[in-house]
C-alpha cells in the first residue's frame, strides 16, 4: 500500500510540473516538456493525454520541425472554467470574473458606505451570485472565489482586524463557502496585490519584490526569492502601521504616528478637505491637478514627500530588487513620483537603493483583484492534478 500511494504521489507531482509548463510556456510540444522536466516521453505522453481529456489541455496542430517529424503543439486552455476575484476596499469593492488565465471577462465596482457588515457582505454575496450566473459556459463553470481585504486574515479565512473597515472576527470565507458551495480564498489585499503584479504585473521576472498598497490605509505583500512572504503566525505586511513619528497622531490600530497617516488615500483626502475648505474624493483631486491646480498638486507632492519617508524604510529594511507602488494612488504618479525619488536619494542607504526600482504599478488598481482570483485558480489547480471530476 506504501509504494501504491508513493507511486500516486510522484504522479500527482509530474502532473502538477506538466500542467505548470503547459500553462507557462505554451505551445509547447511533448517533446519539449520531456526535454525541460527530465520526464521519460512515455510518462509526458500520458499525463498530457489525460490532462487532454480533463480539458485542461488542447492540441493545437504541428509545430516547426527541427528535422524530424513536425511536434504536435499543445496549449493551455484558459476557458475550461472561470474565476471570480474581489477586492474588498473601505468604500467600495471591485470584481472580476477571469479565465483560468487571468485574463479578465468582466469586472464590476461597486460603492458602498460601509454602514454595517451585514450590508457590506451582503452586497458582497450579490455581486458574486450574478457573475456566478452570467458566467460563459464551461467545462467546469466557476471553480472558486478569491477575496482580497484590507485586514489580518486567519489561515481559515477569518477577518480577525480590519481597522480601517472597523471590522472584527468575520467569518468571511465560511459565509461565503456556505452560501455558494465554492471553494473560497481570503487574504490580505497587499499579499494579493503582490500576487497580482508577480503574475500579471511589471514584477513577472523578479524574485525579491515589495508591492505596496496606497487606498484609505497602506498594506505590503512581500515577495522573497518568488514566494509570497507571511511572516511566522501569517500577519506580516501591515508597514502602513509602522510608526513614522513616535508622538503622531493616533491611528486606528490603537498606535501613534503610522505612516498610513500621512501618506495614504484617506490622508490625502482628509489635507484636501481642510485646505479647500469641503469634502473632496480623488477621482475630483487628480482631474484638478491634471488641470493645473497648483494646490492641489501641492498636496500630491506633499503625499509624496511622505510616501518616500516610508519607501526609505522598506529599501533599508528588507533590501528588495523591486518596489511597486498600487492602487488608486497610482493615478497620481506624475505628482508623487518626484518627491518619493528625491528622498530616496538623500535618505535611503546607498548600496541597498544601488540596483532597486521604484515604480507605480501598471495594473494601478486592479493588483488585488487579479491577484485574488488567482488565488482560486491556484486552489483548483491543486485539486485538479490529484483527480479532475467534470461538472
Amino acid at each position: 500500500m506504501k509504494q501504491t500511494g508513493d507511486l500516486n504521489l510522484v504522479k500527482k507531482i509530474n502532473k502538477t510540473i506538466v500542467l505548470h509548463h503547459i500553462r507557462t510556456d505554451s505551445p509547447i510540444s511533448r517533446a519539449r516538456i520531456a526535454e525541460i522536466t527530465g520526464l521519460t516521453k512515455a510518462t509526458v505522453s500520458s499525463l498530457v493525454n489525460e490532462l487532454i481529456e480533463s480539458s485542461l489541455v488542447e492540441e493545437i496542430g504541428a509545430g516547426e520541425s527541427s528535422g524530424g517529424r513536425k511536434p504536435m503543439m499543445l496549449l493551455f486552455n484558459g476557458m475550461a472554467g472561470y474565476a471570480i476575484g474581489v477586492d474588498l476596499g473601505v468604500h467600495d469593492m471591485l470584481a472580476v470574473l477571469t479565465d483560468l488565465t487571468g485574463k479578465v471577462i468582466r469586472e464590476n465596482r461597486i460603492q458602498h458606505h460601509n454602514e454595517s457588515v451585514e450590508q457590506v457582505t451582503q452586497l458582497l454575496k450579490t455581486t458574486i451570485r450574478e457573475f456566478i450566473e452570467t458566467a460563459p459556459e464551461s467545462v467546469y463553470g466557476v471553480i472558486g472565489i478569491g477575496l482580497g481585504v484590507p485586514g489580518i486574515v486567519d489561515e481559515e479565512g477569518n477577518l480577525l482586524f480590519a481597522p480601517n473597515l472597523g471590522w472584527e472576527n468575520v467569518p468571511l470565507q465560511s459565509q461565503l463557502e456556505a452560501e455558494f458551495g465554492l471553494p473560497v480564498v481570503i487574504d490580505n489585499e497587499a499579499n494579493a496585490g503582490a500576487v497580482g503584479e508577480k503574475q500579471f504585473g511589471a514584477g513577472k521576472d523578479t524574485a525579491n519584490l515589495i508591492y505596496v498598497s496606497i487606498g484609505m490605509g497602506i498594506g505590503a505583500g512581500i515577495i522573497i526569492k518568488n514566494e509570497l512572504y507571511r511572516g511566522a503566525t501569517g500577519f506580516s505586511g501591515e508597514i502602513g502601521h509602522i510608526s513614522i513619528q513616535h508622538d503622531g497622531p493616533k491611528c486606528r490600530c490603537g498606535s501613534l504616528g503610522c505612516w498610513e497617516l500621512y501618506a495614504s488615500e484617506h490622508a490625502l483626502l482628509e489635507q484636501a478637505g481642510k485646505e479647500l475648505g469641503r469634502e473632496v474624493d480623488l477621482e475630483t483631486l487628480l482631474t484638478k491637478a491634471e488641470s493645473g491646480d497648483a494646490g492641489v498638486i501641492k498636496l500630491f507632492e506633499r503625499l509624496g514627500y511622505y510616501l518616500g519617508v516610508g519607501v526609505v524604510n522598506i529599501i533599508n529594511g528588507y533590501n528588495p530588487e523591486f518596489i511597486i507602488l498600487g492602487g488608486r494612488l497610482a493615478g497620481g504618479e506624475k505628482w508623487l513620483m518626484k518627491p518619493l525619488l528625491d528622498l530616496l536619494e538623500k535618505r535611503s542607504l546607498p548600496h541597498p537603493r544601488k540596483q532597486l526600482k521604484v515604480e507605480f504599478s501598471e495594473l494601478r488598481d486592479r493588483s488585488t483583484v487579479l491577484g485574488a482570483a488567482s488565488f482560486a485558480v491556484t486552489k483548483f489547480f491543486a485539486s485538479t492534478t490529484v483527480s479532475v471530476e467534470r461538472n
